[in-house]
């Protein structure tokens, strides 16, 4: 029987779990990004709810199991709006490459330093021509703006995104 008491603990359990998954999602990313000490006191926290939520849960969970259901739903549900908040906080730095034609390569880049993205140019051949290969390092909040003035300016480009550890040096990406 559902109490409103009982509801409140269901929803409790939940929501607390959502949060403490939340916060492992972006622990992980923090520290495989190299933020270890951020990364080590967000884990503090993350455990300490995480031995709170369990407490609470495993307790007469025999005779009370949509506990677990709760519980599980906020971990399922931890994960996916964790993985939201890290790509909404987009914490750290992406390789942004663009293989343009060689005629467009100019334009494009003076337009993206003009945005003051630092752009390393390389040529390339092309199955029919000299390409140059385009080669930034943005912050990962970036990468649609940068994605986006390359597409508007050279609709034809190919675009490839990846992640990046840590940058040392670089223009606008100094790590210290």
């Amino acid at each position: 029987m559902f109490t409103t008491a009982n509801l409140l603990l269901y929803f409790g359990i939940m929501v607390a779990k959502i949060v403490e998954v939340s916060l492992m999602t972006v622990r992980v990313v923090l520290v495989t990004k190299g933020e270890k000490v951020v990364g080590a006191i967000i884990g503090f926290f993350e455990v300490m709810l995480w031995i709170n939520i369990v407490s609470l849960a495993m307790d007469g969970i025999k005779e009370d199991p949509a506990k677990a259901v709760f519980y599980a739903l906020g971990f399922a549900l931890g994960n996916y709006f964790g993985i939201g908040l890290e790509a909404w906080l987009g914490i750290g730095v992406a390789e942004v490459q663009a293989i343009v034609k060689e005629e467009a390569g100019d334009e494009l880049v003076a337009c993206l330093r003009e945005e003051g993205y630092a752009v390393t140019v390389v040529k390339g051949e092309g199955r029919t021509s000299i390409r140059d290969v385009l080669f930034l390092f943005v912050k990962r909040k970036r990468i649609k703006h940068v994605v986006d003035i390359i597409k508007d300016m050279v609709p034809e480009s190919v675009i490839t995104v990846s992640e990046a550890k840590p940058v040392y040096g670089g223009f606008g990406l100094i790590r210290k």
